[in-house]
């Protein structure tokens, strides 16, 4: 199993083709009330849509084998089943032999004596579901606090929304299916997104995620801070390759009196001006929403022919790859850093920091 958190503990486990994936959560308080049916809401966002999203149709009902009763945490681990239903691997046998570029296939084939190749196996993005179930829990462990967490996409392949963006404008775009924060920018994400997909090809896409309400001095320090635990937990999402914080690099090429966030009173509290920072400075919330970016690579598995290796002959090859994949994952992405990161944030608030 994988785990995430320390006192909040969230392991995953499973693979994409087999019976399930799923997850074990320890430390939901006993007697803690769990609405099932938000936590539907919560995976339906990150279910593909038709056009835009990969063709494998899964229910993702969430069991609860173990830990809640009659809609109540009992104290103890909580147990979550999603079934695998729409699971065939016979295209993904070929990869064994000529592994596929971009994927976890050839580190894994050396790594790992008899790897189940099907689906991408442990690694596939499958995995994400549990997150997201798990994720919904912790969303209502830091709404009980007052704490929100949403997430929107940013951009989608060349196509960049520019507008000031904040917590609400993150939680409009459930509304849309490519997660933009307009009706205009969800048909630009859209015809992009399409667009690959009928090249046989595929496009990348960063996902802001927005945390408001927590408090000045909110996080650790050091390897604990908050922005080390949310970084290292979006870099645990498949096909993340980079987070940054408020402007981010964009902080390198400013000076001092340009980056820096004054403070000023407002309504007797201390606010920030600006935000450059994300809302983190020394690893703890400054009372400005923390704001971060993470950046999501194309997706991998593309039908345009690409050069590999042939692992049995010895010889270079190339490989087309046909089947069921994302043409984009940065839409459906949103739902899991939202969760990855309310696990996170949740964690941190169990233990006292």
């Amino acid at each position: 199993m994988y785990t995430l958190g320390r006192k909040l503990r969230f392991s995953l486990f499973g693979r994409s083709h087999a019976r399930c994936v799923g997850c074990i959560l320890e430390g939901v308080p006993a007697g803690f009330p769990i609405d099932v049916g938000a936590i539907g809401e919560e995976m339906a966002l990150r279910r593909p849509r038709p056009g835009i999203g990969t063709g494998r149709a899964e229910a993702d009902g969430v069991e609860f084998v173990e830990g809640v009763v009659d809609g109540r945490a009992v104290g103890t681990p909580i147990i979550m089943e999603i079934a695998n239903g729409d699971a065939d691997g016979s295209g993904y046998l070929a990869f064994s032999r000529t592994p596929r570029p971009g994927h976890a296939d050839l580190p894994a084939l050396v790594k790992y004596g008899g790897f189940d190749i099907a689906g991408g196996g442990q690694f596939s993005g499958r995995l994400t579901a549990p997150i997201v179930a798990a994720g919904g829990i912790a969303k209502q462990m830091l709404a009980r606090e007052g704490v929100r967490v949403a997430a929107f996409c940013r951009s989608v392949g060349g196509v960049e929304d520019r507008g000031e963006r904040g917590l609400e404008d993150a939680m409009a775009s459930r509304a849309y299916p490519t997660r933009a924060c307009t009706a205009e920018l969800d048909r630009e994400f859209s015809d992009c997104i399409s667009s690959a997909g009928e090249d046989g090809d595929s496009v990348g896409g960063v996902v802001e995620c927005v945390i408001g309400g927590l408090p000045i001095g909110f996080g650790g320090i050091w390897f604990e801070s908050l922005d080390a635990e949310l970084a290292a937990a979006m870099f645990g999402i498949p096909a993340c390759k980079g987070v940054e914080f408020g402007r981010g690099f964009a902080l390198a090429g400013m000076r001092g009196s340009q980056s820096n966030d004054a403070y000023r009173f407002e309504g007797g509290r201390v606010v920030t001006e600006t935000n450059n920072m994300g809302g983190i400075l020394g690893g703890m919330a400054d009372g400005a929403p923390v704001v971060f970016r993470t950046a999501f690579k194309p997706t991998p598995s593309i039908a345009k022919r690409q050069r590999t290796v042939d692992l049995d002959s010895l010889e270079d090859a190339d490989v087309g790859i046909g089947g069921r994949h994302d043409p984009c994952v940065a839409p459906r992405a949103a739902a899991v850093a939202e969760a990855a990161a309310a696990l996170v944030v949740a964690d941190q608030m169990e233990r006292g920091f």
